[in-house]
């Protein structure tokens, strides 16, 4: 029997469809992520908002989850203007100081109440500080799994809340396979950001503050890609805002990834639907965003098909102006960390239509780029 009031899972390849409380990580079919099927009953009111909790859990008639008890007060980050047309959420604000909290709690409420004997995480760091820091507000022993070369000052976080390291030579692809074979075992819990859809309905409230704290959405929305997480829960928002009457027209969704490490841009680029096939002997390139550098991200399908259909693009950067833009936005008086600052880099300059970029990590993660 389900577990009462979770919305089942549903593979968006093949429709399979299974249990939360009984489900696999992921399709058993496909192997590819869930879906969630979930049926919004109950609009949100905008004027009851107010005199609600000043977190992302005000917004419960759109969440797959309510009343929970490992919430650190995450989400309701300030939107704050950087030029006249450019503004920043500052998401390097959250608890554990990246955005990844939004989805890393979903993660985390919903572990507890399924009762795992371990949760598995996998991350180039933020994510896995996030699922270890609300692993830890929710009383779950966690294990997390990183590449070699991640940033120290990360690992140590992931320590710091009780959490097992596990450090993985290799890319990031690599630390994910070795996840997903620990996540196989009896009793574990995959906490997976890129699997597991529960992430995607917390990043989706970063859309939703937007919403409230603007009466509107901006013309375009530019968010760093890499898993695509926050694309993908960008574009959950946005469909969701516009079949409740709560918006009337779709912001265009601007994905943008490093140059050295941007295969959903090349796909985007040539007209594809899915990744371009990998060319032979191919390795990863280095980058200074390290938070997305995925060279095959399960959900690319899904990222090209919502950028499309906002009538947005992808843009890359390089490394110069990573570099270039995190010291800009540090003289502005804002210090991210590298990955966080390429949205700014990519679209700084714009001056003919408004456009919201993430801050989403704090440069403390990772230190000024030399």
């Amino acid at each position: 029997m389900a577990t009462p009031h979770l919305p089942p899972y549903r593979c968006p390849q093949d429709g399979t469809r299974a249990d939360v409380d009984s489900a696999p990580w992921c399709c058993p079919v496909c192997r590819g992520p869930w879906d969630l099927d979930l049926a919004l009953t109950d609009p949100l009111r905008p004027g009851e908002l107010p005199g609600r909790v000043n977190s992302l859990w005000r917004y419960e008639e759109v969440l797959p989850l309510s009343a929970p008890e490992t919430t650190l007060g995450e989400g309701r980050t300030p939107l704050v203007p950087l030029t006249g047309t450019v503004s920043a959420k500052l998401d390097f604000l959250m608890p554990t100081l990246s955005f990844k909290d939004r989805g890393a709690v979903m993660l985390a409420e919903l572990a507890r109440r399924l009762g795992p004997g371990r949760v598995v995480a996998d991350s180039s760091g933020n994510a896995g500080t996030a699922v270890a820091a609300y692993c830890a507000r929710a009383g779950l022993p966690c294990t997390v799994y990183v590449p070699e070369g991640t940033s120290p000052k990360k690992t140590e976080q992931i320590r710091a809340h009780g959490a097992r390291l596990e450090t993985v030579p290799g890319d990031r692809e690599a630390t994910a396979l070795a996840a997903r074979a620990a996540a196989d075992a009896p009793g574990v819990f995959y906490a997976s950001h890129v699997f597991n859809p529960y992430f995607l309905h917390g990043t989706k409230t970063y859309v939703y503050e937007l919403w409230e704290d603007l009466g509107r959405l901006p013309d375009a929305i530019a968010v760093p890609v890499g898993n695509g997480t926050l694309l993908l829960g960008a574009a959950l928002a946005v469909s969701e805002l516009l079949a409740q009457g709560l918006i009337d027209t779709s912001p265009a969704l601007v994905a943008v990834q490093a140059e050295a490490v941007s295969p959903l841009a090349a796909a985007f680029h040539a007209g594809a639907d899915d990744l371009l096939p990998a060319p032979a002997g191919a390795t990863a390139s280095p980058t200074l965003a390290e938070g997305i550098a995925i060279g095959r991200p399960p959900r690319a399908r899904a990222i090209l098909a919502a950028v499309r259909a906002s009538g947005g693009t992808f843009l890359t950067v390089t490394e110069d102006r990573i570099r270039a833009a995190q010291r800009d936005l540090a003289a502005r008086g804002f210090y991210v960390e590298t990955t966080g600052v390429a949205c700014w880099a990519a679209v700084g300059g714009w001056t003919d239509r408004s456009v919201v970029v993430p801050l989403c990590g704090a440069g403390l993660k990772t230190g000024l780029a030399a």
